[in-house]
Formats: structure tokens, C-alpha cells, sequence
């Protein structure tokens, strides 16, 4: 049997992406993960994960996306955490000023 090296790519990324979802999932305790500027409104939690222009994110309370009552999801390196204070389990992380 053989196959061609594009499609051995294509089925290594297919795994690859359906794996972080699930990952992401699982760290969201089965909560939705958003991709986008705002979170998922009703749904996410502070510092749930999520992903902002294909970067990985965290869902914080900034304004800064117009959300109105959502949290937004801010790129992980735009924000400044703190070990020491938590937020449903994790560091809490507000957008570095």
C-alpha cells in the first residue's frame, strides 16, 4: 500500500489540529473554545483559553474588542499574569498596559 507524502501531511495536520481542540476543550471543562476578538458570552469563564488571530489566547475582561458583556480574548503574550492571585484555577491575567 502506498501513499503520497501529501496526503501523509494532510492526515498529520488533520490529527494535529483535531487534538489541540480537544485539548482546548478539555481545558475549558467542555466549555465552547471561542476564536475570535470576544468570548463566548454566557459560556466562557475568565481566563478560559481561547485563540485571536491564530494566536493562542485567554478570555479576560479588557473592553478593548467590543464585546459588550463577553469577555475578550486577548493574545497570551499581550497579557501580564500573577501566579500568586487565581482565577477559576489559573493564573489571573489581565492585558499588559
Amino acid at each position: 500500500m502506498q501513499f503520497s507524502i501529501t496526503s501523509l501531511f494532510a492526515a498529520l495536520a488533520l490529527a494535529a489540529t483535531t487534538s489541540a481542540a480537544a485539548i482546548e476543550s478539555r481545558q475549558n471543562d467542555n466549555r465552547p473554545v471561542a476564536d475570535g476578538a470576544c468570548c463566548v458570552a454566557d459560556s466562557s469563564l475568565k481566563e478560559d483559553v481561547c485563540t485571536v488571530n491564530g494566536a493562542a489566547g485567554k478570555c479576560v475582561p479588557a473592553g478593548s474588542a467590543n464585546c459588550g458583556a463577553a469577555l475578550t480574548c486577548v493574545q497570551v503574550d499581550l497579557l501580564t499574569c500573577d501566579a500568586n492571585t487565581l482565577e477559576n484555577g489559573r493564573p489571573r491575567c489581565r492585558p499588559t498596559a
